[in-house]
C-alpha cells in the first residue's frame, strides 16, 4: 500500500512517507565571473569584529568549541562559533598564537585584501579582528570535514574515484581565480585545508592565503614534501604552490602520503598501478589514473619555470571529471540540507545541519528548564516508583553529560519504563542519543512521542526535524523546522 502524503494527525504529530525526495542535480560547469556575482550575494562583506562579539560567538573560546576540520594545524586554533546579529550563521574562528603577526597593520592590510575575495571555490574570509597582541580570522564554517578526514581516516567507504577529480578541479580553480585576484600564493596547501561545505562540495580554505597562516611559516609538513626551491631560499612562489598541487593529485590518487622523490622513481619505472589507492578496486579508469599521475608528474618538476600555472591546471583536469550530473552530498554520501527557514534560533540552526555536538550542548545547557511535567508532580504522585525513575533518570543525565550516549539510552530508558514521569525532555535527550548512535527511526520515534506530550514544544519539533534530515526526508524536515521555528516566535511574543 502506497503510504499517504505528509499531513498531522489529530493527534497533533505527523505522519511521512518514507522514501527520498527526488532532488534536481547540480550543475558544475564553472563560469569565474558568474560564481563570483552569485557568491557575494550569500556571503557577508568583510568587517572587523570586535573581540567581545568573538568571544561570546565561541562561548569564551570554549574548548569544546574548538575544531580541527578547518584545515588548520600547529599553535593555532580554530573554533566554532555562532554570530547573534549575523543571522545565527556558524563561522571558523582562527585565533592566532601570540607571537604571530606582531605588526597589526600588516595583519589588517592582508586580512582586508583576502576579505575582498568570495567565491564558492572557497571557504571565503568575512572578518577579522585585531585587538591588543589578539589577532583572529573569521570565516564562513564547514560543516563536513577536511579532505584529509575523508581520504586518509575515512571509516565507513573511501572517497569516491570521481569526487577525488572533483576535489583536485575545484581545488585548481580556487587558485585560479585567486591568482586572477592578485593572490597568487598559497601557505602549505595540502589535504587538510580542503573543507566540504553544506552541499558536500570541496572548498579551499581561505586561511591559507595568509602569510603568517602556518605560525609564521609557509610550509609546516615533512621536508619530503617541500618545493625544493623553499628549501634553498625560504621564499613561496607561485611555481611552488603548484609543486605542492602535485603532491596533493599523489595524495588523491593513493590515499596517501608518498613522498615525490619516490613518485618519480615509479614513473620513470612506468608503475603507476603501484600508486593507486588499493580501496577504489574497479571505481577508477586506468587512463584517468595515468593522466592524473602526468598532471601531478609536471607539478612536481625540480625547476619551478617547467611547473604549469593555475589556469592550466583547470585545463588539463577539466576533461576528466565523471559524474558530473551527481551532487557533491551524494557522491559523500552525506546528508544535504535543502533551504530552510531564515533567522532560526541556535537550536534550530544545529539540528537544520545535523550538528549533533552543538545540539548536545544546547540541551545539556536548557537541562529540564521546558519540561513541565516535571514541575507539576504532586505530593501524591511522588511514590517509591516516581523516585525509582528519577533514580534512572540521573543515571541517563550522567551519561548524557559525559557524551556516553549509549548508556544514557540505557538509563533514559529505564526512566520511561515508569509511566508516573514520563518527561519530554528525557525523550529528546534519547533521541539524540539514538541520532548518536545511528538510530535514527528510533529517534524520530521519540521526538515524535515528545511532541505528543507537549504540542506546543519547539524542541520537540526540531529534534524531529534532525532525524528526518538523517533519514533523507529534507521537505518534511523543513516543513518540522518552519512549525518549530513558529512555535519559537510566538512564545516570545507572549
Amino acid at each position: 500500500m502506497e503510504a499517504p502524503p505528509s499531513k498531522k494527525s489529530k493527534l497533533g504529530f505527523r505522519w511521512w512517507p518514507f522514501s527520498l525526495r527526488s532532488r534536481v542535480p547540480s550543475t558544475y560547469s564553472y563560469d569565474l565571473e558568474k560564481r563570483e556575482e552569485i557568491e557575494n550575494m550569500r556571503v557577508p562583506g568583510f568587517r572587523k569584529f570586535s573581540l567581545d562579539e568573538l568571544r561570546t560567538a565561541t562561548s569564551g573560546f570554549a574548548v569544546d568549541n574548538i575544531v580541527s576540520e578547518q584545515g588548520e594545524k600547529g599553535p593555532n586554533v580554530v573554533y566554532k562559533g555562532q554570530l547573534e546579529d549575523e543571522g545565527s550563521s556558524l563561522v571558523a574562528v582562527k585565533r592566532f598564537h601570540k607571537s604571530a603577526w606582531p605588526d597589526p597593520r600588516q595583519f589588517l592590510e592582508e586580512a582586508t585584501a583576502v576579505g575582498q575575495l568570495r567565491s564558492e571555490r572557497l571557504a571565503n574570509l568575512i572578518g577579522c579582528c585585531c585587538d591588543g597582541d589578539e589577532r583572529l580570522l573569521v570565516a564562513e564554517f564547514m560543516p563536513h570535514e577536511t579532505l584529509s578526514n575523508r581520504l586518509f581516516y575515512w571509516e565507513t567507504q573511501p572517497l569516491k574515484w570521481s569526487m577525488r577529480l572533483r576535489v583536485a578541479l575545484y581545488v585548481a580553480q580556487a587558485l585560479d581565480y585567486c591568482s586572477s585576484r592578485g593572490l597568487a600564493l598559497y601557505h602549505d596547501l595540502n589535504a587538510y585545508r580542503i573543507l566540504f561545505d553544506q552541499d558536500g562540495d570541496p572548498r579551499l580554505s581561505c586561511f591559507g592565503l595568509m602569510k603568517n597562516s602556518s605560525d609564521g611559516k609557509s610550509y609546516n609538513t615533512n621536508l619530503a614534501f617541500t618545493p625544493p626551491e623553499y628549501l634553498r631560499t625560504g621564499r613561496i612562489t607561485a611555481e611552488s604552490v603548484a609543486f605542492s598541487f602535485g603532491t596533493l593529485l599523489i595524495d588523491l590518487l593513493a590515499g596517501k602520503h608518498i613522498p615525490p622523490s619516490h613518485v618519480l622513481h615509479l614513473l620513470h619505472g612506468k608503475n603507476i598501478q603501484v600508486l593507486v589507492d588499493s580501496f577504489l578496486e574497479d571505481d577508477f579508469s586506468n587512463d584517468d589514473a595515468a593522466e592524473l599521475v602526468r598532471i601531478a608528474a609536471r607539478c612536481l618538476q625540480y625547476e619551478p619555470r617547467d611547473r604549469p600555472n593555475a589556469k592550466a591546471l583547470v585545463i588539463s583536469l577539466n576533461p576528466l571529471q565523471k559524474e558530473r550530473e551527481v551532487p557533491s552530498h551524494v557522491l559523500l554520501a552525506i546528508h544535504h540540507k535543502t533551504a530552510s527557514p531564515a533567522n532560526l534560533s541556535p537550536l534550530a540552526q544545529a539540528c537544520s545541519i545535523l550538528d549533533l555536538t552543538s545540539i548536545h550542548q544546547i540541551l545539556v545547557g536548557v537541562h529540564y528548564r521546558d519540561d513541565e511535567c516535571t514541575n507539576e508532580l504532586s505530593f501524591q504522585v511522588w511514590t517509591t516508583q516516581a523516585q525509582e525513575a528519577l533514580k534512572c533518570r540521573k543515571r541517563g543525565d550522567t551519561a548524557f553529560l559525559e557524551k556516553d550516549f549509549t548508556n544514557a539510552i540505557v538509563g533514559y530508558t529505564e526512566c520511561l519504563e515508569f509511566e508516573t514521569l514520563v518527561s519530554p525532555t528525557v525523550l529528546a535527550r534519547r533521541a539524540l542519543c539514538f541520532l548518536m548512535n545511528n538510530r535514527p527511526q528510533e529517534a524520530l520515534a521519540d521526538a515524535m512521542q515528545a511532541q505528543m506530550i507537549s504540542s506546543g514544544w519547539p524542541t520537540a519539533f526540531y529534534l524531529q526535524a534532525a532525524t528526518l534530515f538523517s533519514l533523507g526526508m529534507d521537505s518534511d524536515a523543513i516543513e518540522m523546522l518552519k512549525d518549530g521555528s513558529s512555535l519559537e516566535t510566538r512564545d516570545k511574543l507572549q
